[in-house]
């Protein structure tokens, strides 16, 4: 269902304007939906108008694991025909800093700049059981309002340097979607939604009226 609604919403823009922008999620939760697009829109959508970016990425080799790039091509990428020149990773396999100014650098030569901000035409993003979202994390909101486009984060537990854009790119996207499944995260939506006063410190409150695409378990709280 929500592959469906996601992917008839592709499928309407890429036929009505001559390129669509969307920068995409990462993460185990797009898995069932590029599955879904690659079975069902692979030759429905008019892929040669469709150019993708990331939200954000761990800083690894294209190839990894854990790879949020590695894991769209093996679920969507190798399957629709999507022209490669279309395609825009983030290259973790930089020194992250360096990466980060090359995405910088790939955000201003490919997108429309309005009010002197990057706009995406959609952005996919997920939120994490601690109310993360892209890769931006609770102890580290402060990014959030960074000036810079993309900036370098830190995954709390790990340490592992990520790339991720900023808030003020993504609340500037013309339509934002968040993709949250799992009964894990029913606690944070509920805070969210109800803007409950614990939500301040989650940076996926700090979206700006996103469309959300829920399964029963993640809206289990919600009245």
């Amino acid at each position: 269902m929500l592959a469906g609604y996601f992917g008839e919403l592709i499928k309407e823009r890429a036929l009505h304007h001559e390129r669509i922008n969307i920068a995409l999620s990462g993460g185990s939760t797009p898995k069932a939906i590029f599955d879904e697009l690659a079975e069902k829109y692979a030759s429905v959508i008019r892929w040669e108008r469709v150019f993708l970016f990331w939200g954000d990425e761990r800083c690894v080799p294209p190839d990894d694991a854990q790879s949020n790039y590695n894991m769209t091509k093996e679920h969507l990428l190798s399957k629709v025909p999507i022209p490669k020149e279309n395609v825009f990773r983030v290259k973790g396999e930089k020194e992250p800093s360096v990466a980060c100014m090359d995405y910088e650098e790939v955000l201003k030569k490919q997108l429309t700049w309005t009010e002197g901000v990057p706009q995406f035409d959609m952005v996919l993003l997920g939120m994490g059981d601690d109310g993360h979202t892209a890769s931006i994390f609770p102890h580290e909101i402060g990014l959030w309002n960074a000036q810079a486009n993309c900036v370098v984060a830190t995954h709390p537990q790990s340490g592992q340097k990520r790339i991720s854009l900023s808030g003020k790119v993504i609340n500037h996207s013309k339509e934002v979607f968040f993709l949250v499944t799992g009964a894990g995260k029913a606690e944070k939506l509920d805070e969210i939604i109800h803007q409950k006063e614990a939500c301040t410190s989650y940076p996926a409150a700090l979206v700006v009226n996103p469309v959300w695409l829920l399964d029963k378990e993640a809206a289990a709280k919600l009245t």
